[in-house]
């Protein structure tokens, strides 16, 4: 018998776990089953890897060698048969596109933009609230490209094989009912804002964080009252009861305003994201190009977007 690499996500699991019993449900094995593997494991290896106590089990010295060694080549195995997954899909399939996208102007240009290039694309897309997540199901495969973003101080870590491309570093801008005094402005302060009760997105990409952070340089903290996204968020803010951010792309509705921020305090980055060894490897950069016009012709067609970039000068 021969260690394998099973045999070292089972060592893993049991140090992680530290019981027998959690280990076996997590690797769907009964109890006994993993006893007996972990025995044979404990033989081909020379002795005891763990000591079971009434708490559960702990490694030995043996054990903690083991588990080192283990946690440093799993990764790297993990990186390799997900890269190679991701190859073999790209040539069996070299015309499907799985999209992934937050909240974002970038879609629908996406789309277009992998059209131009393969005309004959099976394209489908998802959406999803937070960026990591999709980040990670291009690294593991389980998308070709991903609209994703992220904010200055939050960047979003690259995953091995993982290419993101910035389209575009563009300001946020604040959402206010239509009536609000503020909405009366050409530009409103942060400080402004920071006075008012607030709306924000779900908290796991950390962007509420980012903006209570920035206000906080205002001296002021944010009221945060409503957590919300998308339409509901909207209503919220159009009914009177909070403001919000928003993309500057974003176009006022009846009943809501939006006005840029004085000083630009407030960014987010617009990205792409796709495999090295993904269909995109050789078209990325093409791809990335056209999105970005796609994306100034979207800023062209906001008129509070495109009065904003004639005073700055872009």
């Amino acid at each position: 018998m021969e260690l394998e690499v099973r045999h070292l996500r089972v060592i893993c699991a049991i140090a992680e776990t530290g019981s027998l019993t959690r280990a076996a449900a997590a690797l769907h094995q009964t109890q006994p089953g993993l006893s007996a593997q972990l025995r044979r494991i404990e033989t081909m290896l020379g002795g005891r890897l763990f000591e079971r106590g009434q708490n559960g089990v702990v490694p030995t010295p043996l054990g903690e060698l083991v588990l080192t060694r283990a946690l440093a080549v799993l990764p790297t195995l993990d990186d390799l048969m997900n890269t190679a997954a991701v190859a073999q899909r790209s040539a069996a399939m070299p015309h499907r596109f799985r999209l992934g996208s937050v909240s974002s102007p970038l879609l629908g240009g996406l789309i277009s933009s992998i059209r131009a290039v393969y005309p004959a694309a099976d394209i489908t897309s998802r959406g999803h609230h937070t960026p990591q997540p999709l980040v990670d199901d291009v690294a593991n495969g389980r998308l070709e490209v991903a609209v994703v973003g992220d904010s200055p101080g939050y960047e979003l870590p690259a995953p091995t094989g993982v290419v993101l491309w910035p389209v575009v570093t563009e300001p946020v801008f604040a959402l206010l009912p239509e009536a609000h005094p503020l909405a009366a402005k050409e530009e409103v302060d942060l400080a402004d804002l920071m006075d008012q009760d607030w709306a924000v997105p779900r908290p796991e990409d950390r962007t509420p964080e980012y903006w209570a952070r920035a206000g906080m340089g205002t001296g002021r903290r944010m009221r945060v009252r409503y957590e919300a996204e998308g339409r509901l968020l909207v209503e919220i803010v159009r009914h009177g009861h909070a403001v919000s951010l928003v993309q500057p792309t974003f176009d006022e509705v009846p009943g809501i305003a939006v006005r840029p921020i004085a000083g630009n305090p407030i960014q987010y980055r617009q990205i792409l994201a796709w495999h090295r060894e993904g269909p995109l490897a050789t078209a990325g950069d093409t791809v990335g190009r056209q999105v970005t016009e796609e994306y100034r012709q979207a800023c062209d067609r906001n008129p509070v977007y495109r009065r904003w970039l004639v005073r700055q000068g872009r």
